[in-house]
């Protein structure tokens, strides 16, 4: 391959090794002293002199980590197109087969860390192309796995899915792959919940509080006509009880105030109307007081 190509395959950035083969080293010496070219580490260059954007980033990021190297994880899924992750550090997969350099090479300001991970990958958990990188599937699983708690890995899991940058079933797939993976058993969880309808965070929270609390589990995403006759999407319906709730995201009240408002209302419509409201934010600090509106209402005729 042409040089220039792999310049512009690789976005400018280049190992010192390919740069030598395909010029020499006095020419490669002479751009760098020149300032035509600068380096990023030891052993990889960049072919301009400007700070590394993110393309350039990435490229020397699967560079830096060797052959057969691939960006992974949060910065795989969003290279993927997933949004709300966090862009550092930058995440690499190498082979597990492979030796692992002792120690990685001093990065300049303006190039994120880099952190190497050694696992096995599937030909099937891979994409080709530069930089290389693993399947929005795989990579949401390894960012789940890889998260600094539980609710951060749910929420990329969540995420994924909502954005629609990756399907329930081929993180199901990818899973059935990893049998020792790090939160296996509650990543399965919920890709479980999404599929059932747990598109977002709030609705898995949910389903997570019916059973623990052992409450009959819901339909999800109900839909239902107003009475202006738009259709309307509730987040949880409980046919036989007749029992809807509202899980709210977002609210422009003190949140506080306003929980203490939603659960006084609630006992006002466990009496009559069908129809229970709770902050998502609530169904994590106190689920017990979720629980008992919820199981007081289920246990009330229609």
């Amino acid at each position: 391959m042409p040089f220039s190509r792999t310049m512009v395959e690789q976005c400018g950035v280049v190992t010192t090794s390919q740069a030598t083969a395909a010029i020499g080293r006095a020419a490669v010496r002479r751009n760098l002293r020149q300032g035509r070219w600068r380096s990023v580490c030891r052993g990889v260059l960049a072919t301009r002199n400007g700070p590394l954007a993110r393309p350039q980033q990435l490229a020397a990021a699967v560079l830096i980590a060797g052959h057969r190297s691939l960006l992974a994880g949060p910065t795989a899924a969003a290279e993927g197109g997933v949004t709300g992750l966090r862009p550092e550090p930058l995440h690499v997969i190498v082979p597990v087969d492979r030796r692992a350099a002792a120690q990685l090479p001093r990065l300049p300001a303006d190039m994120p860390a880099v952190r190497i991970h050694r696992v096995a990958l599937p030909e099937t958990h891979r994409l080709d192309g530069f930089p290389p990188r693993t399947t929005t599937a795989r990579s949401a699983i390894d960012a789940a796995a890889w998260a600094a708690h539980d609710r951060e890995a749910l929420a990329i899991l969540a995420a994924t899915c909502q954005q629609g940058r990756a399907a329930p079933a081929d993180m199901r797939a990818v899973l059935t792959d990893l049998p020792r993976l790090h939160r296996r058993r509650l990543i399965a969880a919920m890709i479980a919940d999404i599929e059932g309808g747990a598109d977002a965070l709030s609705e898995s929270d949910f389903l997570a509080l019916c059973r623990r609390h052992d409450l009959p589990r819901p339909t999800l995403s109900h839909r239902r006509r107003d009475a202006a006759g738009r259709l309307r999407f509730i987040d949880a319906y409980w046919p036989e009880h007749r029992l809807l709730v509202e899980i709210d995201g977002a609210h422009h009240m003190d949140a506080q105030h306003w929980a203490a408002d939603m659960l006084r209302q609630n006992q006002i419509w466990l009496a009559g109307d069908r129809i229970l409201r709770f902050p998502s934010w609530l169904l994590r600090t106190d689920p017990s007081a979720v629980a008992a509106q919820l199981r007081t209402a289920l246990k009330s005729p229609p």
